[in-house]
Formats: structure tokens, C-alpha cells, sequence
């Protein structure tokens, strides 16, 4: 039977992590000079992925916010769709902010465990990191990047993120003729560093070992359970969200509830088979045709959904960079998390509507990096992301058809949503 990348990624963390315990439980004879060479493996593989960060986030912000502005001049529903999803991801990535702490102190990781895996990711620079997040008035100054060249090679990401939103709405001023041009440029840039991702990632299971190898051989058995911890509270996040779509449902559609879960059966399956939008998106369609919704709606507001709007990316997002910062004790002031969650409201609109793997780099990267918490577990925690992947898709899915009903409900457009009775 053929193994899928997947799999292989996640059958490579397995065997790295317990290598790694079993290495610890020995003589430092021959596990210390197994570690350099794990980590000198793995850090090569990271930092080939970590350098399609800044490139994709520029080219995918770019992207992403001139065929929303494209899509809004088309007409008052995209207009409405757009604002929804502007207003849905800032309560995402603010929800994201303030439940993940929480749930680290309703359900804790055992502090064993937490100094265990802190001492298999002591090669971290966990300092450098978080210096890099300034004070208030060094924060309200830096916003504004005064040499963008500097910010980009600084990994300054909140400067850079300032600075494409504000180049790619100026592009979005620009006659029809002038803006194609680097658009496409910006397009075909994008495109290029996901063929780039893919290699890197084909490339996974090599990379993905060797990190484990050396966190398994710090932690022991312990970086087994706060791998799982991880799962549970990062997938959590996904639920709540899923869970608010069908208030989103109800009170903003007017649907029933029993009738919008019986219509989402379908989306729903295929989202959890596939764990894409895009390939959900037919059912979505068939989905909103039998909550009623006019076809004027529909075929306008689920598209751009599928391209813009990841209801569930700024919780997740802010949700895994939170949970690293706590493995890595590193606290997280007030502006760190501001700083996060603007990032995370933002760069959502560029996120790659692609399973889990070959975006979660790319969207979580500039979160960690405008909050200060390093990037180098995420090599790690991408192996296990297949699980949060399913209920990140899920509640994507079912709030981009909630979404689609409340816009309907306040267009112009003929549209018979929400039949009174169930």
C-alpha cells in the first residue's frame, strides 16, 4: 500500500521522537554527536523553508488584496462579503488571542513535560526572538517601516505586512492597464514559491526526522504528550469556530439550525475527506441552493470565501503561535499579541486555500515572527497538523455558506432565505 506525504511526515515525526527518547535514556558517548548532526540536517531543511516566507507573504497580501478590491467593484454583494469577512477574521484572530492563554491555564501541559521539551528545543534562540518585539513607543513607531529593504532583511514582519497592504491597495487606484501588469508579476511570484514549498516539503520526512530526533533526545518520552497536548487545544480552537458558524447561521441568515446542519452534511464530508476549500466549494453551492439562497448570491459571495476568507486562520494561527511561546516560556506582552493579532487579521487574505502542510508555514510564520517567538518548532508541530487541519476546513466550510446566507439576507437580490419553520 502506498504511503501518502502525509503520512510520511507524520510516520517520520513518530520514529524521529522515539529514536530521540530511547537515544536520551543512553551515554552521551554517541547521543550528543547524533544530535549535531540531526540538528545541522534539520536546521538546513528549515531554513530552506524558512526562506519562502517573506517572498510569498509579500506576493500572496499583494494578490490576495487586489482581487478582493477587483471583486468589490463588481457589486454590492461582494462589497458586503468583503466586510463580513473583514469584520469575522479581526474576531478570529482577537478570539484566538485570548482563548488559547486561557485554555494553557484551564489545561495545563505538565510542567515536567513543558521542562523536558524546553530542554529538547534548547538550540532554539528564544531571546533573539523575543527582543525583537519593542516597547510602546518603539512599537507605534515601527509600524511604519522607514527602509523596507532594511525591514525585509531584518525579518521585521509587521513593517513588511504594513507596507504591501499599503502598496497593494495603492495598486488597487491604479487604471486597469498599469495594475495588470504587477499583478501579475505578484501572481506568478506567488505561484513560484509554492512550486519552491513543495520541493522543500517533498523533502519533509528527512527534515521532520532529524528535528525530532534531537527534541526527543532532550525531552524523552515527555515530547510525545505535548505533541498531543498541542493537538487537542490547537483543534479546539477549530471547533469554537465551527460551533459560531451556525450562530452565524441563525441569527445573521435566519436559518434554523436543524436545517443548516442538515444542509452542510455534504460540504461537510467532503471537507473532512479532502481538507480543502476548494474542493468543497461544489458542495457549498448545492449547499446554499437548498438553504435557498439566489444563485446571484451564492455565485459570488462562495467563491471569494474559497479565495479570502479562512474564518478559522486567525484563531489557529494565533492559537499555535501562542501554545510555542508556551513551550518555550517565553512570555507574551500586551503588544506582542496586538502585533499578532493585526498580522493575523491581515495576512489571512493571502493564506492558500490548500491542505494544511503546504500553507502552515507561510500563515503562522509571520505571526510567530511579528510576536517574537521563534519559527523553528513549526517544522516539528507540521507533521501533526493533518488533525487541526480537518477542523480548521470544517469550520471554514461551514462559515463560508453561514456567510453567504447573512450577506443574502441583506442584498437586493431576490433570495427566499430563511424559511420561517424547520
Amino acid at each position: 500500500m502506498k504511503i501518502g506525504p502525509t503520512w510520511r511526515v507524520l510516520l517520520a515525526l513518530l520514529i524521529g521522537l522515539l529514536l530521540g527518547a530511547v537515544a536520551a535514556g543512553t551515554g552521551d558517548g554517541w547521543r550528543d554527536p547524533a544530535v549535531r548532526i540531526a540538528s545541522a540536517i534539520g536546521g538546513l531543511w528549515l531554513d530552506t523553508l524558512k526562506m519562502t516566507v517573506i517572498p510569498l507573504i509579500v506576493a500572496l497580501l499583494v494578490t490576495g488584496i487586489v482581487g478582493g478590491a477587483d471583486a468589490a467593484r463588481q457589486g454590492g454583494v461582494a462589497a458586503r462579503s468583503m466586510l463580513w469577512f473583514a469584520l469575522l477574521l479581526t474576531a478570529s484572530a482577537i478570539f484566538g488571542a485570548i482563548v488559547m492563554p486561557a485554555l494553557i491555564n484551564i489545561f495545563p501541559l505538565p510542567e515536567a513535560a513543558a521542562a523536558a521539551l524546553r530542554t529538547g528545543l534548547a538550540g532554539v534562540d528564544k531571546e533573539a526572538a523575543a527582543s525583537s518585539v519593542p516597547g510602546l513607543a518603539d512599537f507605534v513607531r515601527s509600524i511604519v517601516p522607514p527602509n523596507i529593504f532594511k525591514a525585509a532583511a531584518d525579518g521585521a514582519i509587521l513593517q513588511i505586512v504594513v507596507f504591501t497592504a499599503l502598496f497593494a491597495f495603492a495598486l488597487t487606484r491604479l487604471p486597469e492597464e498599469k495594475r495588470r501588469p504587477l499583478a501579475s508579476f505578484f501572481e506568478s511570484l506567488g505561484e513560484a514559491m509554492l512550486v519552491i514549498i513543495g520541493w522543500i516539503l517533498w523533502l519533509a520526512p528527512v527534515g521532520v526526522l532529524a528535528l525530532a530526533f534531537a527534541v526527543g533526545a532532550g525531552a524523552g518520552g515527555a515530547a510525545f504528550g505535548a505533541v498531543l497536548h498541542y493537538v487537542l487545544l490547537v483543534s479546539s480552537l477549530g471547533i469554537a469556530i465551527l460551533l459560531a458558524a451556525y450562530v452565524v447561521a441563525a441569527l445573521g441568515a435566519r436559518w434554523p439550525i436543524g436545517r443548516f446542519a442538515r444542509a452542510m452534511i455534504a460540504p461537510q464530508a467532503v471537507a473532512i475527506s479532502t481538507q480543502s476549500s476548494l474542493a468543497s466549494l461544489p458542495a457549498m453551492l448545492g449547499a446554499a441552493r437548498e438553504l435557498d439562497v439566489a444563485p446571484a448570491n451564492a455565485d459570488v459571495t462562495l467563491p471569494l470565501s474559497v479565495a479570502l476568507f479562512r474564518a478559522t486562520g486567525p484563531a489557529m494561527n494565533m492559537g499555535v503561535a501562542i501554545y510555542v511561546a508556551h513551550w518555550l516560556n517565553i512570555p507574551l506582552s500586551p503588544l506582542a499579541l496586538i502585533a499578532g493579532i493585526a498580522v493575523a487579521a491581515i495576512t489571512t487574505y493571502s493564506a492558500v486555500s490548500l491542505p494544511g502542510q503546504l500553507s502552515f508555514v507561510s500563515n503562522i510564520a509571520p505571526i510567530s515572527l511579528a510576536m517574537g517567538v521563534p519559527i523553528e518548532p513549526l517544522a516539528i508541530l507540521i507533521a501533526v497538523e493533518t488533525i487541526p487541519d480537518i477542523f480548521r476546513t470544517l469550520g471554514n466550510v461551514t462559515m463560508d455558506v453561514a456567510v453567504t446566507g447573512a450577506v443574502a439576507r441583506r442584498s437586493d437580490t431576490p433570495t427566499a432565505v430563511g424559511r420561517l419553520a424547520d
